[in-house]
């Protein structure tokens, strides 16, 4: 089971997620990353109906799968929090890029959070780890 401190310390990332996601966005994050080009330049070659109807529904399928895997039991709910906690370790990438180019890098501002966020989730996390 989480713990209520490992849950707060997720809900608290939420709107620091979405502060982040609006930086990358606002600040052309998609123009400028290679991790986000290696991924989504497939998506430049159909239409903006069709990749914008890929991607609702590849999220909807993964909704899907993560809702089934919280509602099958405690154990499952842990380890989607590990996906949680590996994403925050990614999100690192802002502040590396920023520091290797000595400038602005889009979402780097609200990245400075991750670190201590981070740190205080996988501190929980691997204390829900060793009550399980």
């Amino acid at each position: 089971m989480i713990s209520k401190k490992l849950k707060t310390i997720f809900f608290v990332s939420i709107p620091i997620f979405i502060a982040h996601g609006l930086e990358e966005y606002f600040n052309g994050f998609y123009n400028r990353d290679s991790i986000f080009k290696f991924f989504f330049h497939y998506l430049e070659t159909i239409s903006v109906p069709q990749a914008t109807f890929l991607l609702f529904q590849i999220m909807l399928w993964l909704l899907l799968i993560v809702s089934a895997l919280l509602i099958t039991n405690g154990k499952w709910q842990l380890r989607l929090m590990v996906v949680v906690g590996l994403i925050y370790i990614f999100e690192l990438h802002h502040l590396w890029k920023a520091l290797m180019s000595w400038d602005y890098y889009p979402g780097v501002i609200t990245a400075i959070a991750f670190p201590v966020i981070g740190f205080l989730f996988w501190k929980e996390l691997l204390k829900n780890y060793k009550r399980e």
